[in-house]
C-alpha cells in the first residue's frame, strides 16, 4: 500500500534518552545524534542548561553557573560533528588578563596568558616565588599532557586502564594533593580551587594552569546561555528532541538492562540506551533506587565525600563600575582555616573568599543602559553542615555586600536595583544534587578515575553517565569530555543491536 505523501516516515534509528540538559547532557545528545541515534533529552526545569541555566530579571541577564570557556576546541568538535562551525552560532571573546586576584591587603595580581606579564606580576608581588613559578609552569604542562590530553577522554570502567595509568600517576605524583604540590614551588598561598579542596584534591588538577595558558579563557557574548542555545540548535538539526518540564522519576530496568524512563507525570518513554546527566548520587539512589545495586549502594553513596556547595548572589546596579574587571577574585584573610571550615568542620564562616563576575564589562547587553550585571560566588559547606539557609541566606548576603562595599564596589547598597540568591538548598531542590553539592563527588584520589562512578554504569547495562560526578570530573571541559567518552563505549546507531 502506498504511503500518503503527507505522512511522516517512522524514525527507525535506535533511541537514546538523555536525562538532563547540562553541558554534559547536551554534548552527549549531539555526539549520539551525529552517530545515528534518535535522541530525546529530558529536562526537569523550564529551560535547558542545568547549572548553566539563565535567569532574567528586571532587564538584567544572569548566568546561573559557569561563566568561562577554557577549552573552546571541545565545543568546536561538537559543532563540526553537526556540520557547522562554532563561530556560526557563538561569539567567543578571549579574556586577557584571565582574571584579577585581590588579596586581603589590597594587593592586586593580574593573571594572564602572557608569560612575561605574569613573571612581571610575580616579581612585583612575591619575587621570592619567581623561580618556583618557572618550575611550576613546566610541571603543569607535564601533568596536562598526561591527565588531560591522554586520560580525560579515556574511559576508566576497566581496572586495566587504571593499572596502565598508574606509572604516570606515580611519576607525576598525582597521589599528592594540589596544595602539597604547589607548595613545592611557592611560599605564598594561592586561591581556592573551585570544586575541590586543594588540601585533599589530587595534584592532577595542577594542569589547570597550563590549560588556561594554552587554550585561553573565553567569554561567550550573550552569556553561557548563548552556548547552551547553540548546542540545543545542533541537537535539533540532528533530528533530536528536547523536552523541558519533564522530570524523570525512575530509570526502568528489565533483565539487568535500562529500557527507558518514567517521568514524574507517569509517562513512560522507552529507550535502547539511557544516558544520565543527572547528579550521579541522585541517579543511583533515586532514579535507580528500586534496583538492587552492587557497588553504588545507598550506604556507599551516604559515605562518599561530596564537594562543597556555593552561595551565589546575582545583582544589578543602576551605575557602572568601570574599574572592576570582568573576573575578579576577592580573597579573604584566611586560607587553610577557611578551607577546613568549608570541607572538614562544615561550618559557615563569617569571612569568605569571593569570585566576582561582571559580564557587562565585556557585554553591555546583559544589563540596561548605564547599568551593570554581577554575580558573586562564595564557596560554602554542603548541606551536611546543617545550615538553615531559610534564615541564614539574607544575613550572609548582607555580609557579602558589606565585604564588596569595603573592597571593590563602594556605594553598592545605594546602587542596587535587582537581587536574587542561590543557596545549597537550591542545588538540592532545584538541581537535584545530593547534599546540595555544587560539583558532585569531591575530586580526591580515591574518588577519581576508576574510583569515580564509571561512564559505563557498573549496575545496569545500557546505562551511561556523563557530567561532573563521573570521569573526568567537574568543570565545563570535564563534563564535555565525559560525553566524548561515549564515542568509545556506545556503538554507532547503525551498529547497535537490540536485545529482546
Amino acid at each position: 500500500m502506498a504511503r500518503d505523501g503527507n505522512e511522516t516516515p517512522r524514525d527507525t534509528r535506535p533511541h537514546a534518552v538523555v536525562i538532563g540538559s547540562g553541558f554534559g547532557g547536551l554534548a552527549a545528545a549531539i555526539r549520539l545524534g551525529a552517530r545515528g541515534w534518535r535522541v530525546t533529552v529530558l529536562e526537569k526545569l523550564d529551560a535547558s542548561g542545568g547549572r548553566a541555566y539563565v535567569f532574567r530579571q528586571d532587564g538584567f541577564t544572569f548566568d546561573a553557573g559557569p561563566t568561562i570557556i577554557t577549552a573552546p576546541y571541545l565545543l568546536e568538535e561538537l559543532w563540526a560533528l553537526a556540520g557547522r562551525r562554532l563561530s556560526d552560532d557563538v561569539d567567543l571573546r578571549e579574556m586577557n588578563p584571565f582574571y584579577f586576584i585581590r588579596f586581603d591587603d589590597g594587593t592586586v595580581m593580574r593573571c594572564s596568558a602572557d608569560i612575561e606579564a605574569t613573571r612581571a606580576e610575580i616579581r612585583r608581588i612575591a619575587p621570592e616565588d619567581l623561580a618556583g613559578f618557572e618550575r611550576f609552569i613546566l610541571e603543569s604542562e607535564r601533568i596536562y599532557k598526561v591527565a588531560f590530553e591522554e586520560l580525560a577522554d579515556r574511559p576508566f570502567h576497566r581496572l586495566g586502564t587504571l593499572l596502565k595509568a598508574a606509572p604516570d600517576m606515580i611519576r607525576l605524583q598525582g597521589y599528592r594533593t594540589v596544595y602539597s604540590r604547589v607548595s613545592d614551588y611557592f611560599s605564598n598561598e594561592h586561591p581556592l580551587l573551585i570544586g575541590g579542596n586543594p588540601l585533599t584534591t589530587t595534584a592532577y588538577y595542577c594542569l589547570i594552569a597550563h590549560l588556561e595558558r594554552m587554550h585561553g579563557v573565553h567569554y561567550a557574548m550573550g552569556g553561557m546561555g548563548a552556548v547552551v542555545q547553540g548546542m540545543v540548535g545542533l541537537i535539533d538539526g540532528l533530528g533530536g528532541t528536547l523536552r523541558c518540564n519533564a522530570e524523570v522519576a525512575r530509570i526502568e530496568v528489565d533483565q539487568g538492562r535500562a529500557t527507558g524512563v518514567t517521568l514524574e507525570s507517569g509517562e513512560r518513554i522507552a529507550a535502547d540506551i539511557v544516558v544520565s546527566n543527572a547528579d550521579v548520587a541522585w541517579t543511583y539512589s533515586k532514579l535507580l533506587g528500586h534496583h538492587k545495586r552492587r557497588r553504588w549502594t545507598d550506604r556507599k553513596i551516604a559515605r562518599a565525600r561530596y564537594s562543597m556547595s556555593l552561595f551565589v548572589w546575582y545583582f544589578g546596579t543602576k551605575r557602572r563600575y568601570e574599574d572592576v574587571y570582568h573576573h575578579t577574585m576577592v580573597l579573604g584573610p584566611r586560607y587553610g582555616e577557611l578551607l577546613r571550615d568549608i570541607f572538614t568542620r562544615k561550618h559557615l564562616s563569617d569571612d569568605f573568599s569571593l569570585y566576582l563576575h561582571r559580564p557587562s564589562a565585556t557585554d553591555p547587553s546583559l544589563a540596561p543602559e548605564g547599568c551593570d550585571s554581577f554575580y558573586v560566588l562564595a564557596p560554602v559547606p554542603h548541606l551536611g553542615s546543617g545550615t538553615d539557609w531559610a534564615t541564614k541566606a539574607e544575613p550572609y548576603r548582607a555580609a557579602i555586600q558589606k565585604r564588596l562595599e569595603d573592597t571593590v564596589l563602594p556605594g553598592l547598597g545605594e546602587a542596587l536595583v535587582t537581587s536574587r540568591v542561590m543557596t545549597p538548598q537550591d542545588f538540592r531542590d532545584r538541581l537535584l544534587s545530593v547534599n546540595g553539592a555544587a560539583f558532585a563527588l569531591e575530586p580526591q584520589l580515591f574518588q577519581s578515575a576508576w574510583f569515580r562512578p564509571h561512564n559505563v554504569s557498573e549496575e545496569v547495562a545500557n546505562l551511561f553517565l556523563v557530567g561532573a560526578g563521573t570521569h573526568p570530573g567537574a568543570g565545563v571541559p570535564g563534563v564535555i569530555s565525559s560525553a566524548k567518552l561515549l564515542d568509545q563505549v556506545v556503538p554507532a546507531g547503525a551498529a547497535f543491536v537490540r536485545t529482546a
